[in-house]
């Protein structure tokens, strides 16, 4: 079975930047055709944030085109979601997904 953990979530002031982590187990990352991340912000519904293939290709929403990205570790089993020029727009809770596993979602505010 397939657990998604996510951590490096908090407070950061606009502007700022997070690192979010989603640590994988019961499957190497090296053969999970894509993981993605999703954020769900209060009284919206979740919304797509950005994917990252095993092929190493990577897709990102709109909103978070040029400021957000994603990298790996094969090695720690994780995948990161590196967040720079954070908005308030941004807060959420941020959920790292591959099909059909979730992981229990992390906290990101990003207020002054």
């Amino acid at each position: 079975q397939v657990r998604l953990v996510e951590s490096g979530g908090g407070l950061v002031q606009p502007g700022g930047s997070l690192r979010l982590s989603c640590a994988v187990s019961g499957r190497s990352i090296s053969s999970i055709l894509a993981i993605y991340w999703y954020r769900q912000a209060p009284g919206k519904e979740r919304e797509f944030v950005a994917v990252l293939t095993t092929a190493g290709s990577t897709n990102f929403a709109d909103p978070v085109k040029g400021r957000f990205g994603l990298s790996r570790d094969n090695a720690k089993n994780t995948v990161y979601l590196q967040m720079n020029s954070l908005k308030p727009e941004d807060t959420a809770v941020y959920y790292c997904n591959t099909p059909p596993n979730w992981g229990q979602g992390i906290q990101v505010t990003v207020s002054s």
